[in-house]
């Protein structure tokens, strides 16, 4: 691959949409913009409102441009785990040449027969992992290149989603005049980030408590094997505070960020701030105690869920713990109250990069990590067009959206565009 090569995530999240532009030089990964503005139309990780979603997308892309002095054309973008699922496929096909050796086209042709499935009319294949392939009977293969044989075979996990979500996502993603290089769901992109070898191989749980939503994903002898999300997150615990403390949202979530603490048993009661009463010009003083015991027992309960959905898919045995991250993991003694609900290791994963070393980053900067070590699998180029430009400081709201190089018709379905953004694993 190149000496240096640009990539830009977008991950659209409940509470904000989060840009990333990060130079690949040597395999070594360097963020030189970063855009992070309040998402407006999305809620529990789901786009409800896609005008407001794309205005949103637009000031983050624009934020991360400014930074470098770039026009971003291109971007790669992250699929909420919301309402999919992962089934076992399998694919079996006959060598094509002459000289039976393996081949790209082989490839090819065996990753669309184990992608031949019936699907119910609302779900739509995001993309297909494949785990092994299997020549004349030889398995364990990872790479059957130039290998000589007259059957392949792969077995694979076929990852499908709701096809609303998809078409809601990348109809926000156009509208905001940019072009999709690649589509990964996020709990692939966190791990690439957040997880070793060992930790997929072992048996671990990642764990990215959001603002809207908690995913949870469970990783086996190196795959994905669940992952599932619950709508409790981070806003929960605000919307608490704003009960308890009698105080507006906004409020409650400055109290949260500048004085919560999560662990009841650690929390400090000299620390004392004061916040307004909801209408009214009154104000309130609080001890960081008083705070902690509501923070502490929304937390308990989304670890408690987690437990709950990892208990019914019948995952109760991993020794490799849990690793945390996501947005509401940031509250201090978060980390304290999971492993005292789960009972098990943990451990906090955010990137260690400046500027986004923060557990909200984990999903934008993994998603840059997933997809290029998937190009160098690959040996295909998925690093992003941008150009230079400059910016007038009052041209930046209204700035026109830019198109993007071939418009799509009106009417295209979702799934010949979904493919075309995949391509496949070995091109």
């Amino acid at each position: 691959m190149g000496d240096s090569e640009i990539y830009v995530s977008l991950d659209i999240g409940t509470s904000a949409i989060k840009v990333i532009i990060a130079e690949m030089a040597d395999d070594q990964l360097n963020i030189i913009g970063v855009g992070n503005v309040k998402s407006q139309g999305v809620k529990k990780g789901i786009i409800i409102d896609i005008d407001k979603t794309v205005d949103s997308i637009k000031k983050a892309i624009v934020q991360a441009e400014r930074m470098v002095g770039v026009e971003i054309s291109q971007v790669i973008v992250g699929i909420s785990s919301s309402q999919v699922t992962l089934e076992p496929c399998r694919g079996i096909v006959a060598v094509n040449s002459e000289n039976k050796e393996i081949g790209d086209e082989d490839i090819w042709n065996v990753m669309d027969a184990a992608q031949v499935v019936p699907l119910s009319p609302e779900r739509e294949i995001i993309s297909i992992i494949p785990e092994q392939f299997v020549v004349d009977g030889l398995d364990g293969i990872t790479d059957p290149h130039g290998m000589i044989g007259v059957r392949l075979e792969m077995e694979g996990t076929l990852i499908t989603g709701s096809k609303t979500i998809l078409h809601n996502t990348l109809r926000c993603v156009e509208r905001a005049g940019l072009e999709i290089t690649e589509i990964a769901i996020e709990p692939l992109a966190e791990a690439a980030i957040s997880m070793t070898d060992d930790d997929k191989d072992f048996g671990t749980a990642l764990i990215n408590v959001g603002a809207g939503t908690t995913t949870i994903s469970a990783f086996q002898n190196g795959k994905l094997i669940y992952t599932s999300t619950i709508p409790v997150g981070g806003d929960n615990v605000t919307k608490d505070l704003s009960l308890g403390l009698n105080t507006s949202t906004t409020n409650a979530e400055k109290v949260k960020l500048e004085h919560g603490y999560a662990f009841y048993d650690d929390a400090s009661p000299d620390e004392v701030f004061a916040t307004d009463v909801i209408g009214s010009d009154q104000v309130q003083h609080f001890t960081q105690v008083e705070i902690a015991d509501m923070i502490e027992a929304r937390m308990e309960e989304i670890f408690q869920l987690v437990m709950q959905e990892l208990e019914q898919a019948n995952i109760r045995h991993l020794p490799g713990g849990f690793v945390l991250t996501g947005g509401a993991m940031a509250i201090p003694g978060a980390v304290d109250v999971a492993a005292k609900t789960l009972g098990a290791h943990v451990r906090l994963a955010m990137p260690d990069y400046i500027g986004v070393r923060d557990p909200s980053y984990t999903t934008a900067v993994g998603l840059i990590k997933y997809v290029y070590q998937l190009a160098e699998i690959e040996g295909r180029n998925l690093s992003t067009g941008a150009e230079a430009t400059s910016y007038d400081d009052s041209e930046v709201e209204s700035r026109a959206p830019k198109q993007p190089k071939a418009k799509k018709a009106d009417d295209e379905k979702v799934t010949a565009k979904v493919k075309k953004f995949f391509g496949a694993f070995f091109e």
